[in-house]
């Protein structure tokens, strides 16, 4: 009796997990920003859902896109560098320089840098990736500052924020 209600649940379970899976109603993406002692520059490193950047950028050029081809880097790098801007206070945008991105069968991982540089506070942190397209997306920012690391959220009323 025991072992046929494990069964059901197991069975429940994996049903509701592929059929949440196959839904993909949640979009996310998150990046952490922090600043490397050895090279003095702050890196950045952007994990978001393969599936919704294709989607994007089949919508944005109306051409069907696989990440893992190389020319599909340059829309990528472009869509991207328009989307996640770094300010300084004085409002002069931070040189963020694309380093690459690793694409696997479920996210993209895309590599920036600000070279020599470390974010002060009230840098202004411009993150609106995927927020164009997708009204439920939500992007999280883990930005490492003097040991600590600090959490900021994006969504369509905030893809604006200030660094603490």
């Amino acid at each position: 009796m025991i072992l046929r209600r494990l069964r059901a649940v197991a069975a429940t379970v994996l049903a509701l997990a592929g059929t949440a899976a196959h839904a993909h109603n949640f979009h996310m993406g998150m990046a952490d920003i922090s600043y490397n002692e050895r090279t003095g520059s702050t890196e950045i490193v952007h994990t978001y859902t393969g599936h919704d950047l294709t989607a994007l950028l089949t919508n944005l050029y109306g051409r069907q896109f696989d990440l893992g081809r190389a020319d599909s880097e340059a829309p990528l790098r472009r869509y991207v560098e328009k989307q996640f801007i770094i300010t300084g206070p004085d409002g002069k945008q931070l040189p963020l320089q694309w380093v690459g991105a690793r694409v696997d069968a479920d996210s993209v991982v895309i590599f920036q840098e600000i070279p020599r540089t470390r974010l002060a506070k009230g840098d202004r942190i411009h993150n609106a990736l995927l927020i164009d397209f997708l009204p439920s997306q939500k992007n999280t920012v883990n930005l490492q500052t003097d040991g600590t690391t600090k959490t900021l959220i994006f969504d369509q009323q905030n893809i604006d924020q200030i660094a603490p």
